[in-house]
């Protein structure tokens, strides 16, 4: 079961170090990812860790207001942050001093009821210290001094986030039931698609409080199964803020991810494919749900029998970290192919929860390797001693091998390509690490 991870945001003023410390607590997570064909990032909120620590961070100065005045911009960064983040770090510049800026970013956090944590950046050694005794004024206790570009005092500035991280995870749902959300950009269609899988006359509804902050999770039995759609339309604020910040949608989204194990991506047939479908998806690759790839308004597209083969080639070429994600067109709207929609569903969750015998995989993974032998570098031959599957949801690998340099990108690529063909794993990434054999 899939709980909640605590979420920190970074906020302040601009030019104070916001994207510097973030990217600092982030570490080299970020960079990782963007190794991913075809996945488009925005550095606005990654996963961290400190200590025995898991939680999200948002970097507010990512958040685009458009054309606002400045502390209009300010105030609404402020103010997404609030809505979504356990715990604030209040960044201010302890070389410029306490502003009137750094005094309107305070009035807003006053509001705010959430833990707020003050951090002073730009103190580079010890003997500026001194610097930070004006932010007392601002009302949030002790400032913590920080380094973003030397990296000094984060660690104690994590330590008080930490502190006041929730203390118990969120209520979730029992391991047979399969938890679905529903991604993608306003108006493809998210709203429409809920209600017409819960139309559905094999469907039986309840609704019940849901378990992240506004949404309402809905419980269903269809053909004697259960589901939970954890609904991100749902979720949407009314305002301006939220309706001119596409990013604001992708913090939704996260949330939802994080509880799911079956992610649908919605894609509106009628516009096509843009950026920001890319984006939120490459959250879904990276968070290792099942995805299935659902588009949308299929009834409104004019088309003849080649238009869904090409348009399932435009997918292709678009998502090709999503290789692995069935796709299903249907119209939420007359509800043409809704019925095909939940046995996808369970096949992906059923595949990100599957096991393989040690023994099938280890002959599969040696028939791999005599049909094309294991790379050399330097004249030294890469030899593979034996696979194991360590964890599902989704299903990860280690391969033991003489030296795991010798592993390149295209060999694991090949070996997850032999492994898909012998067990299929349609809809579910799956996961591969080279280990030195002790």
């Amino acid at each position: 079961m899939f709980m909640a991870k605590p979420v920190v945001a970074i906020v302040g003023r601009p030019n104070v170090g916001k994207s510097t410390i973030f990217n600092r607590i982030v570490g080299q997570r970020i960079s990782i990812v963007e190794d991913i064909p075809g996945v488009t990032r925005d550095r606005i909120y990654s996963s961290a860790e400190w200590l025995t620590y898991d939680f999200n961070i948002i970097d507010t100065g990512g958040i685009d207001i458009g054309d606002e005045p400045f502390l209009e911009q300010i105030r609404q960064q402020a103010e997404i942050a609030i809505d979504e983040a356990d715990v604030i770090v209040f960044l201010t510049n302890g070389r410029e001093g306490v502003t009137a800026a750094d005094e309107e970013v305070a009035k807003i956090l006053y509001k705010a009821k959430k833990p707020v944590v003050l951090a002073v950046n730009k103190i580079d050694n010890p003997e500026m210290r001194d610097q930070i005794y004006d932010f007392y004024t601002l009302g949030f206790g002790e400032p913590f001094p920080i380094s973003g570009s030397h990296g000094l005092g984060l660690g104690d500035l994590l330590d008080e986030a930490a502190k006041h991280f929730p203390k118990h995870g969120q209520k979730d749902y029992d391991d047979d039931i399969i938890k679905f959300s529903l991604i993608g950009r306003p108006n493809v269609g998210k709203s429409s698609l809920v209600n017409a899988i819960l139309g559905e006359d094999r469907v039986i509804v309840s609704n019940i409080a849901g378990t992240t902050r506004d949404a309402i999770d809905s419980q269903l039995t269809y053909n004697g199964d259960k589901y939970v759609i954890i609904d991100t339309a749902g979720m949407r604020k009314k305002g301006k803020v939220y309706e001119t910040t596409e990013k604001y949608s992708v913090l939704r989204a996260l949330r939802a991810i994080e509880r799911s194990d079956v992610v649908l991506v919605v894609i509106d047939g009628e516009e096509g494919i843009i950026e920001h479908d890319k984006k939120i998806a490459g959250y879904a690759h990276e968070a290792g749900r099942a995805v299935v790839i659902v588009v949308n308004k299929w009834d409104a597209v004019e088309k003849d029998e080649k238009t869904m083969k090409a348009f399932e080639q435009t997918i292709r070429e678009h998502f090709l970290f999503l290789d692995y994600a069935p796709i299903v067109f249907l119209s939420a709207k007359t509800k043409k192919r809704i019925h095909t929609l939940i046995p996808m569903i369970n096949t992906a969750s059923e595949n990100h929860a599957l096991r393989v015998e040690t023994s099938v995989l280890n002959d599969v993974i040696m028939d791999a390797v005599a049909m094309n032998p294991t790379p050399t570098d330097k004249g030294k031959r890469l030899r593979i001693y034996y696979t194991t599957q360590v964890a599902v949801k989704p299903p990860t690998f280690v391969v033991f091998v003489n030296d795991p340099e010798l592993m390149h990108f295209s060999y694991v690529r090949f070996l997850e390509n032999r492994i898909r063909d012998a067990f299929g794993f349609e809809g579910t990434p799956i996961k591969i690490f080279a280990r030195e054999r002790k």
